[in-house]
């Protein structure tokens, strides 16, 4: 067998997650191999037996719906049996369940989730979970590291079937009956439809709404299927969004809900068919977690807009801390700043990635929907709406998104330099302001909206984000931009056009 470099390695960290090519195309081969998976996964036993101190473990597994899911569970399997590891394989499952498992009746030592979220069926990864929540990018590397030299354990444990979704969904449930205070069938009221997009969404209409008496009939691509025919499983993606805006308005449903494909994130949808995703979503979230928390803060990503911030800060009572990009980014901020004393009660990014304070700062998709769920049945008893909590949510007239590939592989110094003279050109440009609050790239304020250039941390792309309250400001900013960028012949300007 070919022997697989340390270089290869360490290319399937991807963040805080491990991804690569699972499945062979005409144009790429597996990466993710059983010798590969296994030898990561014996390089996890040893680095969380140094981590927690102890050598008999306890560790769950689950899976998303792609077409790789088993091949791959079984090389954790017995990866992990060989290093003596009592493991539970809970099957099809969603990621932030396999959290709930180190909490939840069985609170196991650790969990591992086999999925790549929103990522083309011929890939695959692993995300790793301890009593800490998930992994830091130093603990992948590391992991990695170990993995390169690791070899399969001569040992047994013991492999135990276990349902632990029925579990995680039982807690969804009761959360739900307490929180409403509606009896034993508090949705019974409510058409509620669910876009799963063949993802292991599923479970949340069938196991969490039909039970408590939501009509779900209207709901589509629920059944698991790793191919993903129908759309992608995609909150974020307009074709994906749209399917489910449809499935609202063709079925006349209060409400819908739209999960990615391993459901750590949502989005929404009203009963007038309209998305609530986004900053919308980010709006809604912060109505929930500073109901009881007046003055606390909202840590979001770096692309909300400053309606947003106006709502949070003057209707809500809270006050944002606009941080990076990256959901992890978001999170590890907000529990920085409640232990500092400083009452963070949401952690979200406008991806749909939304982690409540209450819920141990996991990035729970159903968790949320769970939440807006228990509003929607008490605002329907009123007879209110979801989107009328948002409905002062000022909402610029344009934004868009222009990627700027950098071509060279040796990207971040070349990007770092392009963000420091655009910052000295706004610096003494007429009408641009430079916002002092800022922790990634740099963020113009212009009159009417705002522009932001950044740097990707792994791909060698400058994203350029601008949002105006008046239509064709955009337009005009960014022809301004390609000039200036013009200059920098390592810039690939094409989708300015």
């Amino acid at each position: 067998m070919q022997k697989i470099t340390e270089d290869k390695f360490m290319k399937l960290k991807s963040g805080t997650d491990i991804r690569g090519v699972a499945v062979e195309t005409e144009t790429e081969q597996i990466e993710l191999t059983d010798e590969v998976i296994e030898k990561i996964c014996t390089a996890f036993v040893i680095w969380l037996r140094n981590k927690e101190g102890k050598n008999d473990l306890r560790i769950a597994v689950g899976h998303d719906s792609r077409i790789s899911a088993g091949r791959i569970k079984n090389a954790a399997l017995k990866a992990f049996s060989a290093e003596g590891v009592t493991v539970y394989d809970c099957g099809l499952a969603s990621t932030p369940s396999m959290f709930m498992t180190i909490v939840l009746d069985i609170k196991v030592d650790a969990s591992l989730e086999i999925t790549a979220s929103h990522h083309p069926y011929q890939r695959n990864g692993l995300k790793f979970f301890t009593r800490d929540g998930g992994l830091e990018g130093k603990d992948i590397t590391d992991i990695l590291r170990i993995a390169y030299s690791a070899q399969l354990g001569n040992k047994s444990g013991n492999i135990i079937a276990y349902d632990f979704m029925s579990v995680y969904c039982a807690h969804l449930r009761n959360k739900i009956i307490s929180e409403t205070g509606l009896g034993e069938k508090p949705l019974a009221s409510l058409k509620i439809s669910v876009d799963a997009g063949n993802g292991v969404g599923g479970f949340y209409a069938e196991n969490v709404l039909k039970p408590l008496g939501a009509d779900i009939s209207s709901s589509q691509f629920l059944e698991p299927d790793g191919m993903f025919p129908n759309h992608i499983p995609n909150p974020e993606n307009q074709e994906a969004i749209k399917s489910a805006c449809d499935m609202v308005k063709n079925s006349d449903s209060d409400f819908g809900l739209i999960f990615d494909t391993d459901v750590d994130r949502m989005g929404c949808v009203g009963a007038n068919g309209e998305e609530i995703n986004r900053n919308r979503l980010v709006a809604l979230a912060s109505v929930i977690a500073l109901e009881n928390s007046s003055g606390a803060t909202v840590v979001t990503d770096s692309l909300t807009s400053d309606g947003l911030r106006k709502f949070i800060e003057k209707n809500l009572g809270g006050k944002q801390l606009r941080f990076k990009r990256g959901y992890k980014n978001v999170i590890d901020k907000s529990i920085e700043l409640n232990e500092k004393g400083i009452l963070s009660t949401l952690a979200i990014e406008t991806s749909g990635h939304a982690a409540l304070k209450e819920n141990y700062f996991l990035d729970d998709g159903a968790f949320l929907a769970t939440k807006i769920v228990i509003l929607l049945a008490k605002l329907k008893k009123q007879g209110k709406s979801v989107e009328d909590l948002i409905q002062s949510l000022e909402e610029p007239a344009e934004s868009m998104e222009i990627r700027i590939p950098i071509l060279l592989d040796d990207f971040t110094a070349y990007g770092e330099k392009v963000i420091a003279e655009l910052t000295a050109y706004a610096e003494k440009r007429n009408g641009w302001e430079v916002e002092k609050e800022n922790y990634e790239g740099v963020r113009i304020n212009v009159a009417g909206g705002w522009f932001l250039l950044r740097l990707s941390v792994h791909d060698p792309i400058l994203p350029l984000n601008l949002e105006n309250d008046e239509k064709g400001i955009c337009k005009s900013i960014a022809d301004e931009l390609k000039v200036f960028l013009s200059s920098f012949d390592k810039l690939d300007l094409k989708n300015f056009d």
